[in-house]
């Protein structure tokens, strides 16, 4: 079962994803990195959220990057979703089995242009906007309560309001 967990937030989120970025710096072919964010709930201060550390990274060529990252990421004990629907990203969690009981991180890995990119615009406005995240926190308990065994249904539940949102950022 991959239960949905929302907790309060912690400090430590941003130091986790700094030594975890180190990682991955120092394990990805720097030729094809252009970016590396934290994103998602763990990377607004204050704002409760699924205890896993989001990283995002944007590369000069998703096809380039399928040739190497999957060994690369399997080194730091990720594991790859090669059937992922989305085929404009690629998708790896750390702390599932073999490797681990709970996750800990994703890494998703897009180009500049990609949909996973812009989201940053939303937790940007979040940042920004802590009433905008009060109620997005609101939400997500919720929704973690009605959805607690589905992760993707809660997922989906939250779209709608997440691009809502995005739009308000991109404007």
């Amino acid at each position: 079962m991959d239960a949905v967990e929302i907790v309060d937030y912690d400090p430590r989120w941003p130091l986790l994803f700094e030594e975890e970025a180190e990682r991955l710096r120092a394990a990805l072919d720097p030729s094809l990195v252009v970016g590396l964010e934290h994103f998602g709930s763990t990377a607004v201060p204050g704002l409760s959220a699924k205890p896993i550390i989001d990283v995002l990274i944007a590369v000069r060529s998703l096809a380039a990057a399928q040739v190497t990252f999957v060994e690369a990421l399997r080194n730091l004990d990720y594991v790859y979703w090669a059937d992922n629907p989305k085929k404009d990203r690629m998708f790896f969690v750390k702390g599932m089995p073999p490797f681990g009981s709970k996750r800990s991180h994703h890494v998703h890995v897009t180009e500049l242009h990609g949909e996973m990119w812009q989201r940053l615009a939303f937790r940007d406005y979040l940042r920004a906007h802590p009433e905008e995240a009060e109620i997005y926190e609101r939400l997500k308990r919720r929704l973690a309560i009605e959805h607690q065994t589905d992760r993707e249904a809660y997922t989906d539940a939250k779209s709608a309001y997440v691009d809502s949102v995005v739009q308000k950022a991109t404007k």
